[in-house]
């Protein structure tokens, strides 16, 4: 596929960029070129090919969910700087 100038300077003026003739003219080349590889990939054969949800083969990255006791209030209190009313106090902040 070949891009024209025009496409350029609509694609241009989308990305709110300023670009000079000869830019323009290196910008189609090297969009076309882009767009002519990623049709070679619609030549590949991928009828037997599985779709790819991970590059990694991790299926369940979750832990078991475990019950345990919660820490004692008091031993969680015992790091505050001050606490008031089982509540952990700090400064208002506006």
């Amino acid at each position: 596929m070949v891009i024209s100038l025009q496409e350029v300077e609509h694609i241009a003026m989308l990305a709110r960029i300023n670009i000079t003739e000869e830019e323009k003219k290196e910008f189609a080349g090297q969009l076309s070129a882009v767009l002519q590889y990623a049709e070679k990939l619609n030549e590949i054969n991928t009828e037997d090919v599985d779709p790819l949800y991970h590059i990694l083969p991790i299926y369940n990255v979750f832990r078991e969910d475990e019950i345990i006791e919660s820490p004692d209030r008091n031993e969680l209190f015992a790091n505050a700087p001050v606490f008031q009313d089982g509540y952990f106090k700090v400064p208002k902040i506006l």
